[in-house]
C-alpha cells in the first residue's frame, strides 16, 4: 500500500469515510459529525462503506481524511480493519474505533486506533474527537 498525505496548506472539502455492516449505525456517525464537526474546519464528505474488502480499497486509494470503523461490524470488526490498515498503509490517515462499551478502549489500542468512542455514541464527544483528529491531519502533525 502507498502514502496518502495530507495536502498542507489548501482549504479543501475533508474526506471521512464511515465502516460499518449497519446502516443505523453509518447514519448515527454522520449525524452527530454534521456539515463540518467544528466550525473551523473545513466542510466534511462521508464515504459509507459496509464491507472490508471496500474499506482496503477506499483507503488504499488515498484522499481519506479520518476513518471511523465500527468496532462490532461482522464479519471484519473495525479493531482488525484498523491493525491491518496501520500495518500496510504508510502514514495511514487517522483512524477512529467504535466500541461496543466504554471497557473495550483496551482493544482499540492493541489496534492502534487513533481515538476510541464508546456506544452508546455520545454526538458531542463524537465530534469532538473526529475534529482533533482532523486539525492535527490537516496540520500534518503525528495523531496523539
Amino acid at each position: 500500500m502507498t502514502d496518502h498525505g495530507a495536502q498542507e496548506g489548501q482549504t479543501r472539502e475533508l474526506t471521512v469515510l464511515v465502516y460499518s455492516d449497519d446502516r443505523d449505525a453509518r447514519q448515527q456517525v454522520m449525524r452527530a459529525l454534521g456539515v463540518r464537526p467544528a466550525p473551523e474546519l473545513p466542510a466534511v464528505r462521508f464515504i459509507e462503506v459496509a464491507t472490508e474488502p471496500l474499506v482496503m480499497r477506499t483507503m488504499d486509494a488515498g484522499g481519506i481524511d479520518l476513518a471511523i470503523l465500527d468496532g462490532e461490524a461482522v464479519p471484519a470488526g473495525g479493531m482488525g480493519v484498523c491493525r491491518q490498515l496501520k500495518d500496510e498503509i504508510f502514514r495511514c490517515p487517522p483512524i477512529l474505533v467504535l466500541t461496543a462499551r466504554s471497557q473495550d478502549a483496551w482493544l482499540a489500542t492493541w489496534s492502534r486506533a487513533d481515538g476510541v468512542a464508546p456506544r452508546p455514541l455520545d454526538p458531542m464527544r463524537l465530534a469532538e474527537l473526529a475534529a482533533h483528529l482532523l486539525r492535527q491531519r490537516l496540520a500534518g502533525l503525528p495523531v496523539t
